[in-house]
């Protein structure tokens, strides 16, 4: 009796995400206007369940730009007194994404 394998999913978990649903919204700090203008790398919240290939794919036709690689970290809610209580704010996913050397700037503005 053999054993087929089952093709791999193209998505391992999670639902799948259109470009607008992978970017959130841009990260704009003195730290990351500096990365911008010095190492082309842009910062931007993204969907928890979004995937590198993902995020590459969503800023390359969302700003029309070459993207050479993408990095990504978790980042912890804080915590957040509210009156009497202590609350936490929810955990979100942050992109590092850096341009090809050959590629226009994202205006941001």
């Amino acid at each position: 009796m053999s054993t087929k394998k089952q093709p791999a999913a193209l998505r391992p978990c999670g639902p799948n995400l259109d470009p607008h649903q992978v970017i959130v919204a841009p990260l704009v700090t003195e730290k990351m206007n500096a990365m911008a203008e010095t190492g082309r790398t842009y910062a931007f919240q993204v969907n928890p369940w979004a995937t590198k290939p993902e995020i590459k794919k969503a800023a390359e036709i969302l700003f029309g730009v070459n993207v050479k690689h993408v990095r990504t970290m978790n980042c912890r809610g804080k915590t957040r007194s509210y009156k009497f209580r202590m609350g936490r704010l929810a955990n979100w996913k942050k992109a590092y994404v850096t341009l090809d050397v050959n590629s226009k700037p994202i205006e941001l503005f």
